[in-house]
C-alpha cells in the first residue's frame, strides 16, 4: 500500500487521548461538578429575592442550596451545619440590609468563629446610592466580595464560581496542613520513643546502662571541678535467678517490674535510678557526704528486706546484695572506675551472705576471688567445652568385710601441660561466677555413664557423686539424673549424692525436696561434713539421708582426743538409732581407722584407705592393710 505521509486512523480515541480523564469526563467538568455540590447559604429578609436567587443557582446546576431570613437563622443554621471543627456550608450570599441585625453585623460574627473564618461571604445590596461607602464597610466587615441589585445570573454565576473555588482552595491546604502537622506530630513521637528507648530500659522504663554512665562522667566533672562529694549504690537482687528458673520469665518479669515501681517510689526525682542489667540496679547518690550516702544504702536495704512481691497469688521475698562506692573530690576516679568498683562491692556483699550492704574497699578479701576469676574463668570455659575436665575416684572402705564398695568421683582439670588441677583451686571460682552448674552436670553425666560400663564382677560398686547446693537450684537436673538411669539401664541404687551440711542448710527445703524425689527414683544420699554445723543433729530429722559422713574435722586427731572420740560415738550412736550409715573421713592411718572400727564406723575413707585413681580396678577392689 502506498504510504501517504498522513496518520492512520486505527479507531476512536480514547478518553485520555481526548484530555478527559478515564471515564471520558472532562477535568473542568469535574471540578464544576465538585463546586456544585458543595452547600450555599442565601441569607435575605425577603423571601422573594431568596426564591429568584436559589433558582438561579439551580439553573447552573448548585442545588444544595439553605436559606435563612434574618441574620439570627442565619448563625443558627451555621452552628447547625458544624461538627468536628468543620462547618458543610461553604459559602453565604448576604443581605446587607436587613431587620434586627443586619449583614454587617452577621458577617463580623461568622468571621469571629474559629470554625467560620474561612468560609466566602458575598454581600449583596440594593442601595447603589453610596457604593464605594458600602464596599468599605463590607470588606471591613470581613465579606469575600459585593454585589449590587438587581442580581443577573449571568453576574451571579462567575462570583460564586470564583468564591468556591477559593474556599475549596483553602480547604484543601488547611487539609494538607493539617497532614502535614500530624505527620510531624507522628514523627516527634517516634523520635522521642527512639530516644527513649536508648536511655532507658523497655521493661521497666528505668534508665538504662548508658544513662548510668552518663550520670557518672557528671559526678566525677562535679568532684573535679567543685570539690562535689558523691556516691553509687549497686544493688544485685538475691535468688532472682531461681524465680526465673522455677517460675518462668514471665513471673520473672513481673517482679522486676514490681520492684522497679518500688524503687522509683522509694527515690522519686530525687536520685537517678537505672537497671544495669538483668537483675542489677544502680543508685546515683549526686552531691551527697558519706554520711548521706551510707544512710541512703541502709534505708534502701530495710526497705528491700521488707518488701514482698504478690505475683499470680505467690509471693515473694526478695532480698538485695548492695555494694556502695563513696566518691570524693581527690580520688582522681574514672567513671568506669566506679562502676567496676560498685560492681565489686556488691560482688562482695553477695559473697558474705547476700542481702547485705558492703563499703568498696581494696582490702576486701573477695577481689582476690575477682582477680582469680580472671584467670579462672576461660580456663574453665575451655575445659568444658573441650572436655578437659577428668574424674577420679577415691575407695570407701566397708570396715566389716574390708572391701572397696563405693567410690567417691572427684573432678580434676586437665590444664595445658596434660597436668592435673585439684578442684581446690577452680571450684570457688566456678561457684562464684555462675559456672557450677554445668560443672555439676558434667559431672553427673560421666559418672552415670562411667557406672553404665564397669563389668558385671563389679556390679556391687556405687559411685558417690558430689552435688553443690547451687544443683538443688537447678530446675532440670532431677530430669536428667531420671532419664540418664533410664537410658543407661543401671540400677540407682547405686547412685550416691553427696552435699555437704553447710550447703544442705542454706537451701533446706529445696534440698529436703530434692533429696526425696531422687531417693523416690531408688537413688541415695550422703550428708557430707557432718558435724561442721552447730545443729547438725537436729537436721538429720529434716533431710531423709542413707549416710553421714562425718567432718574431717573430727577424726585427723581422733587418737590424740578424748572429746573428738566422744562426739565421733555420739555421731555414729545416733546416725545408727535411726537406720543411717556412718563414713569416716580423712584417715591418714592405722590407728585412726583401728579406733574408729572400735566405735563402730561403717566406711572409712582417706589417703591411707585409697588415693583417688583414675580407674576402678577389679583386682584392687579390696584394702591391702584391711
Amino acid at each position: 500500500m502506498e504510504n501517504t505521509g498522513r496518520k492512520q486512523n486505527n479507531g476512536p480515541a480514547s478518553p485520555t487521548d481526548r484530555g478527559g480523564d478515564a471515564n471520558g469526563r472532562d477535568p473542568h467538568t469535574n471540578f464544576l461538578d465538585e463546586l456544585r455540590r458543595m452547600r450555599i447559604l442565601v441569607v435575605d429578609d425577603n423571601s422573594d429575592n431568596i426564591d429568584l436567587t436559589r433558582a438561579m443557582l439551580a439553573k447552573s446546576g448548585f442545588m444544595n442550596t439553605v436559606a435563612a431570613s434574618s441574620g439570627a437563622l442565619a448563625l443558627n443554621l451555621l452552628a447547625q451545619n458544624t461538627a468536628n471543627n468543620q462547618c458543610r456550608i461553604n459559602l453565604v450570599l448576604l443581605d446587607i440590609m436587613m431587620p434586627n441585625m443586619d449583614g454587617y453585623e452577621v458577617c463580623g460574627r461568622i468571621r469571629s468563629q474559629i470554625d467560620w473564618a474561612d468560609i466566602p461571604v458575598i454581600m449583596i445590596t440594593a442601595n447603589a446610592t453610596w457604593q464605594d461607602e458600602i464596599a468599605n464597610t463590607s470588606f471591613t466587615a470581613g465579606a469575600t466580595d459585593i454585589m449590587f441589585k438587581p442580581i443577573r445570573r449571568v453576574e451571579l454565576i462567575p462570583r460564586v464560581i470564583s468564591a468556591l473555588s477559593l474556599k475549596r482552595e483553602r480547604d484543601l491546604r488547611k487539609s494538607r496542613e493539617d497532614e502535614l502537622v500530624i505527620e510531624l506530630a507522628e514523627r516527634r513521637i517516634v523520635e522521642e520513643r527512639l530516644n527513649h528507648l536508648v536511655t532507658h530500659d523497655d521493661l521497666t522504663g528505668l534508665c538504662n546502662r548508658r544513662q548510668l554512665e552518663k550520670a557518672m562522667d557528671r559526678l566525677v566533672h562535679l568532684a573535679e571541678h567543685s570539690g562535689v562529694a558523691s556516691g553509687l549504690l549497686y544493688l544485685d537482687l538475691d535468688q532472682f535467678k531461681v524465680i526465673n528458673d522455677l517460675e518462668g520469665y514471665t513471673v520473672g518479669d513481673e517482679v522486676l517490674i514490681a520492684i522497679s515501681r518500688l524503687l522509683r517510689r522509694h527515690f522519686g526525682a530525687a536520685h537517678l535510678v537505672c537497671r544495669v542489667s538483668a537483675d542489677e540496679f544502680a543508685v546515683v547518690i549526686e552531691g551527697a557526704d558519706d554520711k548521706a550516702v551510707l544512710g541512703t544504702a541502709e534505708s534502701l536495704h530495710r526497705l528491700m528486706d521488707n518488701y514482698r512481691v504478690d505475683v499470680n497469688k505467690r509471693t515473694y521475698h526478695i532480698g538485695a546484695s548492695i555494694g556502695v562506692v563513696l566518691i570524693h573530690p581527690d580520688d582522681g576516679l574514672s567513671a568506669s572506675t566506679i562502676l567496676a568498683r560498685a560492681n565489686r562491692a556488691c560482688f562482695a556483699a553477695k559473697s558474705r551472705g547476700r542481702n547485705l550492704v558492703h563499703l568498696y574497699s581494696k582490702e576486701d578479701a573477695e577481689m582476690d576471688i575477682l582477680r582469680s576469676a580472671a584467670h579462672w574463668v576461660p580456663i574453665i570455659r575451655a575445659a568444658l567445652a573441650e572436655q578437659r575436665f577428668c574424674l577420679v575416684y577415691q575407695p570407701v572402705l566397708n570396715v566389716a568385710n574390708g572391701r572397696f564398695q563405693h567410690y567417691e568421683v572427684l573432678i580434676r582439670l586437665i590444664d595445658a601441660d596434660n597436668q592435673l588441677v585439684s578442684p581446690v583451686n577452680f571450684i570457688p571460682v566456678a561457684e562464684s561466677m555462675g559456672l557450677i552448674h554445668d560443672i555439676d552436670r558434667w559431672v553427673v553425666l560421666s559418672a552415670i555413664r562411667m557406672l553404665a560400663t564397669l563389668p558385671p564382677e563389679l556390679a556391687h560398686v556405687s559411685l558417690n557423686i558430689n552435688l553443690s547446693g547451687h544443683s538443688f537450684q537447678d530446675p532440670t537436673l532431677f530430669a536428667l539424673i531420671r532419664d540418664q538411669i533410664t537410658e543407661r539401664g543401671i540400677d540407682a541404687t547405686r547412685l550416691i549424692f553427696e552435699i555437704t551440711e553447710t550447703a544442705a542448710i542454706a537451701n533446706a527445703e529445696q534440698t529436703r525436696q530434692m533429696i526425696i524425689r531422687l531417693r523416690e527414683l531408688g537413688c541415695q544420699f550422703a550428708l557430707d561434713d557432718f558435724g561442721s554445723g552447730f545443729n547438725s543433729f537436729a537436721y538429720i530429722k529434716n533431710f531423709p539421708v542413707d549416710f553421714l559422713k562425718i567432718d574431717g574435722s573430727f577424726i585427723t586427731n581422733l587418737p590424740n582426743s578424748a572429746m573428738d572420740q566422744s562426739l565421733v560415738k555420739s555421731i555414729i550412736d545416733v546416725a545408727h538409732s535411726l537406720g543411717k550409715k556412718t563414713v569416716a573421713e580423712f584417715v591418714e592411718n592405722q590407728a585412726v581407722l583401728d579406733m574408729l572400727t572400735d566405735l563402730g564406723i561403717d566406711y572409712a575413707q582417706g589417703y591411707f584407705v585409697g588415693e583417688p585413681r583414675r580407674t576402678i580396678d577389679v583386682r584392687g577392689d579390696a584394702h591391702d592393710g584391711a
